[in-house]
């Protein structure tokens, strides 16, 4: 992660403050003070912050029953604050995609609000790209980053400053290092990607994005590599991999490994992935369950270059 690249300036918002709301339309918060230290913490960011009234909402396992958790939804869009910011992920909003107003959540885009999450959050973007192709934003969760206490790590420099320069426009880029042998890849497409879990439950139904000639980004956690070779064989053997430009892989931590391993592991997947899919597979993003992520544009029009081992994703001026 030290060599993750971004604007050096830190935590500057313009005079007038970006109204942010925190709300909840996935996974309980099983922590409650984690709302609230988010909410400092991104308040002493510059945000005028509000907590949506049922963020704290608890059913089974999710932040509401169905109906909570849609009506916050559309509470937020209809306020359509500069940022809604969901405060974590988990899983919830598969439940919810047949009953979304697309076409309200749209609105909010069109009036400048930018949602924020990732992990369940993939539903809900690439649900609103299929359906209104809006854009939205890959980034941080208010209570999993903002609100990790310092006990469990608390939060690094590169997450906010990243997060905060991209709700105000002025981060057009990030850099990475990657794998050498890529050198030379120029290409510009359409952003699209996130949780390969939740994505690749998307593949099939009214919500998936037929997104051709762009560039994926892929992340996920606890799930072995030959599961996540499973689910990217999928992809591949749907004609999605093919399709695109470049394929760019985040973080797949979290796995333990296994006495049948031999030898098999991440490395050994991406490696197998390329004998089969010619599409470029570029490693080393860093986003996903990690404590450092980038935040990056979901539907927008990027290009992705790579110089010997240096990878850049720029939106600022891909036309």
């Amino acid at each position: 992660m030290s060599d993750l690249e971004t604007s050096p300036d830190h935590h500057e918002l313009p005079s007038e403050a970006l109204d942010l709301t925190i709300y909840s339309p996935s996974g309980v918060v099983a922590k409650a003070p984690s709302i609230r230290l988010a909410a400092r913490r991104l308040a002493a960011l510059g945000f005028d912050v509000t907590i949506d009234e049922s963020a704290g909402a608890r059913f089974q396992r999710f932040a509401g029953d169905d109906e909570v958790r849609l009506a916050a939804l559309h509470r937020v869009a209809a306020a359509a604050p500069s940022v809604a910011l969901a405060t974590r992920g988990g899983y919830g909003l598969t439940r919810l995609l047949d009953r979304i107003d697309w076409a309200l959540l749209a609105r909010s885009v069109e009036q400048g609000t930018r949602w924020v999450g990732y992990s369940d959050q993939t539903a809900l973007q690439l649900g609103l790209l299929a359906h209104t192709k809006a854009p939205s934003w890959a980034g941080p969760l208010a209570c999993d980053d903002f609100g990790r206490p310092e006990a469990d790590g608390g939060l690094d420099e590169i997450t906010p400053d990243c997060f905060v320069e991209a709700m105000t426009g002025e981060l057009e880029a990030v850099g990475f290092r990657t794998e050498a042998g890529l050198d030379g890849l120029d290409v510009k497409g359409l952003l699209w990607g996130g949780n390969l879990t939740v994505l690749c439950s998307l593949l099939g139904t009214p919500h998936w994005p037929r997104v051709k000639g762009g560039i994926l980004f892929l992340e996920d956690v606890n799930e072995h590599p030959y599961r996540v070779e499973r689910q990217l064989l999928q992809l591949q053997q749907a004609g999605v991999l093919g399709a695109q430009k470049a394929v760019v892989l985040g973080d797949f931590g979290g796995w333990k490994k296994s006495p049948l391993d031999r030898g098999y592991n991440l490395k050994a997947m991406v490696a197998h992935l390329r004998s089969v899919c010619t599409t470029p597979i570029v490693t080393g993003l860093p986003f996903g369950h990690v404590q450092t992520k980038v935040t990056l544009p979901v539907g927008r029009k990027v290009e992705f270059v790579v110089q010997g081992r240096d990878a850049l994703l720029a939106w600022g001026h891909a036309g």
